[in-house]
């Protein structure tokens, strides 16, 4: 009756939690005494359930990853293999946790997304996703200890109702430093948390720290006529965390999440090139049902901007406004 106690528990609790957006839904909590206890397949015919869909395709998610993700082979190559087998795992150690870094528009809030939609069929709108905005959820620096007892009872109560929840972090360069280690307990290696298994549970966080590095070394490739899909994770890595954990900027800034090394995977999104914008904008164009032409891709693709400013290699947004520049060629 663990479940019930804690959805009792969130009832209990409510009034001090709504100062703040509150991500989690009593209501979910409630659902997930329904389904455990008391009509599971029944209720299951009408809504969402805890690991309703089908098992995990390793060749639906490469394909999504093939079709929707560009100039990001460590990241495609990291994301498949941690995902697929972490799922696939019936009894994980710890919970699979994933740091997403790169420059705005390199795919990392693509990434989430497609990982959403390849474990639940309601994607990001299932209720056993749950997204945290740092701006949104955590803006005053004034009120971090509350925002880590919320945080607390956020991912409790929505594990409680769902092992098999996920939860994706977004802005992480924004959020206030010390404010995410309030989950660490939940991150290590433990069967049990005050009753709760935490093993199956997804984490995902989202941030530019670290693109400058990532940068640096594609940069490196590129002036020594080396190809980016050379580029090995090892090249990358180390330097990244480091550069993560010592930047003040950000929500990881001397994290015990780094220092204790419950970060599964550091992943790296390399900025993305003229040739990776085309091909945004091309699988944005059949999206909309429109037949391609490569003669507005090539000038969508040229109206965005590049650097280092003498080179012009990279875009500096990524594929993040394309789309609205293409909305400029079929404005009706």
């Amino acid at each position: 009756m663990k479940l019930g106690r804690a959805a009792l528990g969130l009832l209990l609790l409510a009034p001090s939690v709504v100062q703040a957006v509150e991500p989690i839904s009593l209501g979910l909590a409630l659902a997930g005494v329904l389904t455990g206890y008391i009509y599971p397949r029944l209720y299951c015919l009408f809504a969402e359930c805890c690991g309703q869909k089908r098992s995990l395709s390793r060749e639906a998610l490469q394909k999504d990853l093939d079709n929707k993700l560009f100039g990001q082979h460590l990241a495609k190559k990291i994301i498949l293999n941690a995902v697929f087998g972490f799922i696939n795992n019936p009894k994980p150690k710890k919970p699979l946790t994933l740091s997403l870094h790169g420059w705005t528009g390199t795919g990392k809030n693509f990434v989430s997304k497609i990982i959403a939609e390849n474990i639940y069929e309601g994607g990001l709108n299932s209720d056993y996703v749950h997204l945290f905005v740092a701006t949104l959820h955590f803006p005053h620096a004034s009120n971090i200890t509350l925002y880590k007892d919320q945080l607390q009872l956020w991912i409790r109560g929505n594990v409680s109702a769902c092992a098999r929840s996920i939860f994706i972090f977004d802005e992480m360069d924004k959020m206030h430093a010390g404010l995410i280690d309030a989950i660490k307990p939940f991150l290590d290696y433990y069967d049990l948390v005050d009753g709760v298994s935490y093993q199956k549970a997804i984490f995902i966080f989202l941030s530019n720290a670290g693109a400058e590095r990532i940068t640096d070394v594609a940069l490196d490739f590129w002036r020594s006529g080396k190809q980016r899909e050379d580029i090995k994770l090892k090249d990358i890595e180390h330097a990244l965390s480091v550069s993560v954990f010592n930047n003040k900027n950000s929500g990881f800034w001397h994290s015990s999440l780094i220092d204790r090394n419950l970060i599964d995977y550091f992943v790296p999104f390399l900025p993305l090139e003229y040739k990776h914008l085309k091909m945004c904008i091309r699988v944005e164009m059949q999206s909309r049902g429109y037949d391609i032409d490569e003669d507005i891709v090539s000038r969508v693709a040229e109206e965005m901007t590049f650097f280092p400013k003498e080179e012009r290699v990279f875009s500096d947004k990524g594929c993040k406004t394309v789309f609205t520049k293409l909305d400029y060629y079929y404005d009706d």
